[in-house]
């Protein structure tokens, strides 16, 4: 005789409540049942694949040839319809320079001053945020007291909206802001931080490391813990000093996040806006004006708008990213097939 299997508590309200999930979920069985039977697995991918390519479709790719329509064209009207077709006159205009290292021998010296402000942006910037997202991350994967809380200090700035951002660093770096009346009480003279074209460029900088290390030391944090630690244990063992383990163990073992990192602190970096916008606005003078900046003011704010121009320079902006994306792939993948040889 088989003992009486005891009924969970609440299971009377369990099944009424389930009895529409199983109803539904039944309904739909069956016409997904008739489409693997005419389809197949491969057909069944491609079926749930097709709304997300939908989406992809409509808000990536079809912007993607709008924007390519609009370089081909010039005027200042905003609608396509409107606007007459130059070909590629618009990218003729920006690369027509005398020497490409001096913005004020160029037609468009504005987009070459972005282009160099750009490309300085981006070197210190992917440096200096992958180096401290590194050593943060390693500092975060040791065992220290309250260390989740320590986690949670550095990745809430990610949290924050790029403006908020802006608006908190403007508050503390301008003239009467938080540092100088620091600065202030300790008997020195209040300076004008954003109005100094050095410190106004390493603090767009400084900013958005604050602003997104937390994301990519979660990253690495994750890669770090997902080393075992036998590895460390028997290195220990051997007497192989800290150093050397790190060159060793962590760092070859840690180099897929490390190429997911730079990938993302790369795009992102050219993709520099938001945050810089609110806390200088491109100044002083253009010396914090970057490409995705000068992209908006062509096409949108300046008074003898040209959406034409700043399609071509957006375009251009993306063709680069995909280069270098696909160079970082290249040299990742070629460092794969060498560790796995060796």
């Amino acid at each position: 005789m088989k003992a009486d299997v005891p009924r969970r508590r609440g299971s009377g309200l369990g099944e009424p409540a389930m009895a529409p999930v199983r109803l539904i979920m039944g309904a739909v069985d069956a016409p997904l049942r008739f489409l693997q039977r005419r389809l197949g697995i491969g057909g069944m991918a491609t079926f749930f694949l097709l709304p997300n390519m939908l989406i992809f479709g409509i808000f990536v790719l079809l912007p993607f040839f709008i924007n390519f329509a609009y370089s081909m064209t010039g005027g200042t009207a905003l609608f396509l319809p409107d606007r007459s077709f130059v070909g590629t006159e618009q990218y003729a205009r920006l690369f027509d320079c005398v020497n490409y290292t001096d913005p004020n021998s160029c037609v468009e010296d504005t987009f070459w001053t972005a282009v160099g402000n750009t490309a300085w942006f981006v070197v210190l910037q992917v440096t200096l945020m992958i180096l401290f997202s590194l050593v943060t991350a390693l500092i975060l994967n040791r065992d220290l007291i309250a260390r989740s809380f320590w986690r949670a200090v550095f990745f809430f700035p990610v949290l924050l909206s790029p403006v908020v951002v802006g608006l908190i660093w403007k508050w503390i770096l301008q003239r009467q802001g938080l540092l100088n009346f620091g600065l202030y009480g300790l008997g020195f003279e209040p300076y004008t931080w954003l109005n100094d074209r050095n410190w106004s460029f390493a603090a767009t900088v400084g900013v958005s490391i604050w602003a997104h290390m937390g994301f990519y030391t979660l990253i690495l944090l994750a890669g770090l813990q997902a080393i075992p630690k036998d590895l460390y244990e028997a290195a220990e063992m051997d007497g192989t000093l800290p150093a050397r383990a790190f060159w060793r163990i962590t760092l070859p073992l840690l180099m897929p996040n490390l190429l997911v990192v730079v990938v993302l602190v790369l795009i992102r970096a050219v993709q520099i806006f938001d945050e810089i916008y609110v806390l200088t606005g491109g100044g002083p003078g253009t010396s914090t004006l970057y490409l995705t900046q000068y992209v908006y003011e062509t096409g949108f704010a300046a008074q003898l708008r040209n959406p034409g121009l700043a399609a071509a320079a957006s375009i251009l902006m993306g063709a680069v990213l995909v280069v270098l994306t696909l160079v970082q792939l290249g040299i990742g993948r070629k460092g794969e097939k060498k560790g796995a040889r060796k």
